[in-house]
């Protein structure tokens, strides 16, 4: 959702179609209490936002196609992402109490190259340099505020925003995922050199050995 502001006309909305069958305008229109017009504009900013679905259906007899509107799953993680502060931690606790730091380590791995598998089929650069960048611009496309720089002969990547702040744990524990995928993403090991974790304003992270 890059650049998506809800909101509290649009979040009514939202909470009106979590958990229902898809509604028709009509069916918001009774619910919400406000006009058309009110509607269809929250609906399409919605829709854009991928926070709503809108299908197309047909009627009985020669009436007109309609939509039907739906929450999406994004929908319902923006309304509960509230609760995985208090979750995620408890998972990773649970998980080092159970298998210690070595599963810890597993986990990590297999997650990393999971999530690098989904970049790699889109970067066909080759040279370290070219796949970093490549990187970064689908991070964009994925709504996250990165940008990469040189500076004193390396590149470095400030990431203002993280997909994964609501994983974090007191260990750091997605960090080093993240750093992990970067890393095989590239082709070649990053090092985060500042993390909002110890009160940076954002992460900082260079591509190792670059020159």
């Amino acid at each position: 959702m890059p650049d998506t502001h809800i909101g509290p006309a649009g979040l009514r909305l939202i909470k009106l179609m979590v958990g229902t069958p898809p509604q028709t305008i009509n069916d918001l229109i009774k619910s919400a209490g406000v006009t058309r017009t009110a509607v269809m504009e929250q609906l399409n900013e919605l829709v854009a936002a991928k926070l709503v679905d809108r299908q197309t259906v047909r009627v009985t007899g020669r009436g007109r196609p309609r939509h039907i509107y739906s929450a999406t799953g994004a929908a319902l993680m923006l309304l509960y992402s509230g609760s995985e502060h208090l979750v995620v931690p408890e998972i990773w606790r649970a998980i080092e109490e159970i298998g210690g730091p070595k599963l810890i380590k597993r986990i990590v791995r297999r997650v990393s190259h999971a999530l690098a598998g989904q970049y790699n089929s889109r970067i066909t650069s080759k040279t370290p340099r070219q796949r970093l960048e490549r990187f970064v611009e689908l991070l964009r496309e994925e709504g996250v505020l990165v940008e990469v720089a040189h500076e004193n002969g390396h590149m470095v990547v400030h990431k203002r925003s993280c997909p994964f702040v609501a994983l974090g744990d007191e260990k750091q524990t997605v960090c080093a995922l993240d750093l992990e995928m970067m890393t095989t993403v590239i082709g070649k090991p990053v090092r985060r050199i500042a993390c909002r974790h110890d009160g940076a304003p954002c992460c900082v992270i260079e591509l190792a050995g670059d020159s």
